[in-house]
């Protein structure tokens, strides 16, 4: 016995086509969750942001807030800086590194990184000399 084939429809997928002999638990409805979709969840985002802002030279703490929506990251960046760090150069090198390495741990596009510097601080308190 053969299984007659239905014409693909618009907004109709192949699973949630009933097939003669096809149980209901075979059939997935229109807009369900699909097996092997993988969420991340902002706080994930943002931790692997943070992580990865570290890997920038001048950078010496940093806290990252994310936001997902769908396939699309927003991230506000806080950094401390070593002084005397290029303020400008240093901003947009945490930036360029952020949207590469987000996109590559996570798989989602970065559209937005705002980066505000709240600290310069040296790395070691000045030596001082007794005359």
């Amino acid at each position: 016995m053969t299984t007659p084939l239905v014409a693909a429809q618009p907004g109709v997928t192949q699973s949630s086509v009933t097939q003669p002999g096809a149980s209901p638990a075979d059939v997935t409805p229109p807009g369900a969750a699909q097996p092997g979709l993988t969420t991340v969840a902002d706080r994930a985002v943002g931790r692997i942001a943070g992580r990865a802002a570290m890997e920038v030279p001048d950078v010496l703490d940093c806290a990252v807030t994310a936001r997902v929506t769908g396939g699309v990251v927003t991230l506000d960046a806080r950094l401390d800086l070593r002084y005397p760090a290029p303020v400008a150069s240093t901003a947009a090198r945490v930036r360029a590194h952020l949207v590469a390495r987000v996109a590559a741990l996570t798989g989602l596009r970065v559209s937005v990184v705002d980066v505000s510097v709240g600290v310069l601080r040296a790395d070691a308190a000045p030596v001082r000399r007794v005359l």
